[in-house]
């Protein structure tokens, strides 16, 4: 393996703040087709990828190394946020900034904690669960401090975001399933070589 490509861990810390950052940015604009443009979001669909992360991080390294993925994608994110999409001069914007690294760092490390206490159940208990605890709280946290009293119906944008995060969570799965399998073997083919 070169050691100038990043590590597994590495990977997921970058792939964390780059889907924080564009979920930051795609959430300020509403699907605008089927008539959803006032219950969903476009970040609705980027979203949950984050707790897909933390879940493989979690599995891979464990809780306090799953944290570190978490501290690293908030700071990360914050600060690509803060850059790429947060007008100063628009009180929306900035709240959509603070509701989400709010939002995200109270979901992310609850994900963490409650696929801890699940990761020795049936394989797709603890990323299920985690993710759809995390995205609840994610979904609340986030739209009350976005956009309560703005005018937007809020609510109704919260209970869009919270079905695809529910259909993406059950998605993730498969991939979820796949990086497992990938996990599992590279653990294997270590402990022979030790």
């Amino acid at each position: 393996m070169s050691t100038n490509q990043p590590s597994f861990f590495g990977k997921l810390a970058i792939f964390m703040a780059i889907m924080v950052a564009i979920s930051n940015f795609l959430v300020q604009y509403p699907v605008n087709h089927f008539g959803l443009s006032e219950i969903l979001t476009y970040g609705a669909f980027s979203y949950p990828i984050t707790f897909l992360i933390t879940d493989l991080a979690n599995r891979k390294y464990g809780k306090n190394d799953a944290r570190k993925i978490v501290y690293l994608g908030f700071f990360l994110g914050v600060i690509l946020t803060l850059f790429f999409s947060t007008n100063f001069k628009d009180l929306i914007s900035i709240r959509i900034a603070i509701g989400s690294g709010t939002a995200f760092l109270v979901a992310q490390l609850l994900d963490v904690q409650v696929f801890d206490k699940l990761r020795k159940r049936i394989w797709f208990v603890a990323p299920l669960v985690s993710s759809l605890l995390g995205s609840f709280v994610d979904t609340i946290l986030f739209f009350f401090i976005a956009f309560y009293k703005t005018g937007s119906s809020w609510i109704s944008l919260a209970i869009g975001d919270f079905s695809v995060k529910v259909l993406i969570a059950l998605i993730m799965l498969i991939p979820f399933r796949l990086f497992l399998n990938k996990i599992k073997n590279e653990t294997n083919t270590s402990a022979k070589v030790t």
